[in-house]
């Protein structure tokens, strides 16, 4: 095995795929990245066993093979040689040896067939959207994933189509992101799928605000996400999201409307002094305010009123003040209307005009 290639033609690829090269592995040979040279062509391969990430560059190949070398390793190297350095790597013995100028290095390798592929995923639906789109839909709602929860099916995303459109619905039980998209797809009958947490992340890292077109293949068990130069396929969760429609709450009861950076800007300050745990605040609603308190066990409190048109005067309600934020850094309108059924209930918080932004439940806390 032997080939030339310039030091960016690598790089990109490289920095595509390291984020699911786990850093602590079982197996050895997943902290390696899989190369294949033939055709003029690059294919790098890195899985975590859940996660494979493929991505393809132009090369010049003086001898066709595969194997696999440290990928951390090899991604330190390229990143740290001038950028206009040009790589030669071939095998030597035991060793793929990196020639570049006049630095040398020689990595340690492991047979490519013991190196974990995922096979063809066997597409049930097919969908092309632009990237921007994807994003949006994963920006909205990613921060209310649940974290290592029992709960396995909530420790990720829940992915909806249908004819009319998509939805990306997450929630970890104490708080619920829902986006919506409309688009006509080509499908007939609705279909969920769970995406797991970590595949989430990498798909926010991947995917670009552009307008090119990236291609969802939905299979059984896989989901896998074409994009130009990359293939992106993981595992999904096997198991059954809740009813998201029960617990997101119908828009009525005391309706509170605020501008959404006042609001969250008093958040913010009200915070410092909650409890460091719970991050509890309590929301007083007034005729023309809306009031917010904070305390902690050192006896600090915080007040912060914020001019707010309510009708839901006197009312008190206690919510965690990290997710009032997450939910009002998703939304993207200059206002936001509040619907509160009393002091026990969830709020819903949706955009004032603006029909691209989510809604957002936050379920009430004692204080």
């Amino acid at each position: 095995m032997e080939f030339i290639v310039s030091r960016e033609a690598l790089l990109r690829p490289l920095q595509a795929i390291i984020g699911v090269v786990e850093r602590r592995q079982t197996l050895p040979i997943l902290a390696n990245v899989l190369i294949e040279a033939d055709n003029n062509t690059l294919m790098l391969t890195a899985t975590d066993l859940e996660v494979e990430l493929r991505a393809h560059t132009p090369a010049e190949i003086v001898q066709s093979g595969r194997l696999t070398i440290p990928a951390r390793k090899l991604m330190d190297i390229v990143r740290n040689l001038p950028e206009d350095a040009e790589l030669k790597m071939n095998l030597e013995g035991e060793r793929m040896i990196v020639r570049a100028g006049r630095s040398r290095f020689s990595l340690a390798y492991l047979s490519a067939d013991d190196f974990p592929v995922v096979d063809e995923v066997e597409a049930n639906q097919r969908i092309k959207l632009p990237q921007h789109q994807v994003r949006w839909l994963i920006e909205k709602t990613h921060f209310a994933m649940a974290m290592q929860d029992v709960r396995y099916y909530l420790n990720g995303l829940l992915l909806e189509l249908d004819g009319q459109g998509i939805k990306t619905v997450a929630t970890d039980g104490h708080r619920l992101a829902l986006a919506e998209l409309a688009v006509d797809l080509p499908i007939t009958e609705a279909v969920q799928i769970i995406v797991p947490r970590k595949a989430i992340q990498e798909l926010l890292r991947l995917l670009e605000s552009s307008d090119i077109e990236v291609e969802l293949i939905l299979g059984s068990s896989h989901l896998q996400v074409v994009l130009p130069d990359i293939r992106f396929t993981t595992k999904l969760i096997d198991g059954r999201f809740p009813d998201y429609q029960r617990v997101i709450p119908e828009a009525e009861g005391s309706v509170v409307n605020v501008d959404r950076e006042m609001l969250r800007k008093a958040l913010v300050r009200a915070s410092i002094l909650s409890n460091e745990k719970y991050r509890g605040v309590r929301f007083i609603f007034e005729p023309d305010q809306l009031r917010i308190q904070s305390n902690n066990p050192e006896q600090e409190e915080a007040e912060e009123e914020v001019a707010a048109e309510s009708n839901g005067g006197g009312m008190e309600i206690g919510f965690n003040a990290s997710y009032m934020l997450d939910a009002l850094g998703a939304i993207e309108a200059e206002s936001i209307t509040m619907y509160v059924r009393d002091g026990s209930s969830s709020a819903l918080l949706v955009g004032n005009g603006n029909d691209q932004d989510g809604r957002y439940v936050v379920m009430p806390m004692r204080l």
